[in-house]
């Protein structure tokens, strides 16, 4: 119920809960102002991509509600003429419900209702219900976790997989590019045998599409709805056929492959789905990170560090040392992976707290899971563009290392024995010289022989040497 107050900068709105002053020119009615005043918190609301969700939830609940003649036709279309307008991303500033709200995003689902209760009154000029027809056959309970799983995966879809797509498909490149470069690989930061440059970023391709391979098998059960299970799970007041026509509906409208979960008790209880997602995009964070390490240490110097590689110089590095110039892309992979690290470690604690039939951390799920999401789809493309695409081997440092690498012994192994290889690589490394000379002093090998055994684009080939 709306009704004109004294003061023009608001309006007196009315709900089960008795009368109060909303911002005049504010889709939202009661219940909205009522979390907005209850939950000052953090100032962040709940995300556009959770808000579009809930939106192309309440889209096709109208359509299947209207299909399966309950809903007004006129008033539905109504609904899902504003619902398309939210999803859209129009009317964003009528969303200011915080993250930090009540457990089960009741505030979110009846701040979505009542927007578009107001928008639909305006389009079909007839008095439309927040909750009886925008809510209708629908409880936050199951609104709230589907939407959680349909922000999720159309999120994944249109953003992090052709991020993650873009930056493996960079790396491949950039290994074709720099096959002919050898290097010291390196175990514990410590030299170790020989390794194409393109191994090295070969390592890197395969964990980036492992990431992908692992995001996709999860978003399987992301696919699966509690639409349906209303607020417990049993489906009280929703038709028997609504579940199914709704995610029907939805497929429609997203492309996604949505259908009811086989449980929606499940469903509505846990939120094992978005926990084992989360912890596959900590995995992918994890990828990233390790990549960004590398490329830093590669980096490094260029005179007193390993100097292996040059990134592209993307801005000036300090404000007091002129000429440095810093590995940025590579530290903003760094913290976008440690950010994901953290939001994971939210989102398992938020998904233990299921009691009984509903979870109620599920506004910090979303928003953790969401943010994870659109972090890595950021910075995985900048890493890829702005690091490894305009990197240039630097093949002279490399050689300094391989030549004075007293770990190139290990090809002679089989030849001569580990306590012999040992004694050489001991004295090379005590001397600062080649291998090559210290072995051909302390066996009776032919150098000629020592030289293939210990040429080190053969020893990335792997096998014995001989």
């Amino acid at each position: 119920m709306t009704k004109k107050a004294n003061n023009k900068n608001f309006r007196i709105e009315e709900d089960s809960m008795g009368k109060l002053r909303v911002p005049a020119g504010a889709l939202y009615r009661a219940q909205t102002q009522r979390a907005a005043e209850n939950f000052p918190v953090s100032g962040r609301p709940m995300r556009p991509a959770f808000i579009r969700a809930l939106a192309l939830i309440k889209l096709a609940a109208a359509d299947a509600n209207m299909e399966l003649g309950l809903l007004n036709k006129k008033i539905g279309a109504a609904i899902a003429a504003a619902a398309k307008e939210v999803a859209a991303g129009e009317h964003l500033a009528h969303f200011p419900v915080d993250v930090f709200q009540t457990g089960s995003g009741t505030s979110s689902n009846m701040n979505i209702n009542e927007v578009l209760s107001t928008l639909a009154a305006q389009k079909s000029r007839m008095n439309v219900s927040a909750n009886d027809h925008v809510n209708m056959g629908q409880s936050s309970n199951d609104v709230v976790p589907t939407a959680i799983h349909v922000s999720a995966v159309l999120r994944l879809r249109g953003a992090l997989l052709p991020a993650l797509e873009h930056l493996a498909k960079t790396i491949e490149k950039k290994a074709r590019q720099t096959r002919r470069h050898i290097k010291t690989g390196r175990t514990h930061l410590m030299d170790a045998m020989p390794v194409r440059m393109s191994q090295e970023l070969g390592g890197w391709a395969a964990q980036v599409r492992k990431s992908i391979a692992r995001i996709k098998d999860s978003e399987k059960r992301l696919l699966m709805l509690a639409q349906g299970g209303t607020a417990v799970g049993t489906g009280i007041n929703t038709h028997p056929k609504f579940a199914a026509l709704f995610a029907r509906k939805l497929k429609q409208t997203t492309g996604a492959p949505f259908v009811p979960n086989a449980s929606f008790f499940e469903s509505l209880a846990s939120q094992d789905a978005a926990v084992e997602m989360s912890g596959q995009l900590k995995a992918a964070a994890v990828a990233l990170m390790k990549i960004a390490n590398d490329l830093r240490w590669m980096n490094s110097g260029p005179l007193a560090g390993l100097g292996e590689i040059e990134l592209p110089a993307l801005q000036p590095g300090s404000s007091i040392m002129p000429g440095k110039v810093n590995p940025v892309a590579a530290e903003s992979a760094c913290m976008v992976a440690a950010r994901v690290i953290g939001n994971d470690a939210g989102i398992t604690v938020a998904g233990q707290s299921g009691n009984f039939q509903l979870n109620v951390m599920l506004p910090l799920i979303a928003d953790n899971l969401l943010e994870s999401i659109e972090l890595l789809a950021a910075v995985a493309p900048l890493l890829a563009d702005r690091a490894i695409a305009g990197f240039h081997p630097r093949p002279e440092a490399m050689r300094r290392s391989l030549a004075q690498n007293p770990i190139l012994v290990t090809a002679l192994n089989p030849v001569i024995g580990y306590l012999k290889a040992a004694q050489i690589a001991k004295r090379a490394y005590k001397e600062g010289r080649p291998v090559l000379d210290v072995a051909a002093e302390e066996t009776e090998i032919p150098r000629a022989q020592l030289a293939k055994l210990l040429d080190p684009a053969k020893l990335t080939e792997g096998g014995i040497q001989g």
